[in-house]
């Protein structure tokens, strides 16, 4: 994939948000646009069909979703990262069907890893 990594942002926190954001315009050699941010499940939902992003940075507790297996149903397409503070979510989202996981805390170096294993996807050859 050439073009720019369409993200949407999802988390309940404003700050989480805006700093999410500004990490991703800073690292320019990741080639991607933040289309969208929202604080819970029913402006999510609504945001994926509208803006219809590549990558979805999750919030594993944002309120009123506990399903990344249905995010991975219903847009099959669509990028998951979660990220949480919780180290007994890596595990739970990745068997739901993230395509990767970062702790809050991490580095940002670890964020940029994700969405650089995440944007190599859309690169590799379908299997259909």
């Amino acid at each position: 994939m050439s073009s720019n990594l369409r993200v949407l942002v999802a988390d309940d926190q404003a700050d989480v948000r805006y700093a999410l954001r500004t990490l991703l315009q800073l690292a320019g050699e990741l080639q991607v646009e933040v289309v969208g941010e929202v604080a819970d499940a029913g402006s999510l939902l609504n945001a994926i069909e509208s803006l219809r992003p590549d990558v979805l940075l999750l919030d594993w507790k944002l309120p009123g979703l506990r399903a990344v297996a249905y995010l991975r149903m219903c847009y099959p397409n669509l990028r998951i990262i979660v990220l949480s503070v919780r180290a007994e979510a890596r595990q739970a989202a990745l068997d739901a069907g993230a395509d990767a996981f970062v702790f809050k805390g991490d580095p940002v170096e670890r964020l940029v890893e994700a969405i650089q294993q995440v944007r190599r996807t859309f690169d590799e050859p379908s299997d259909t």
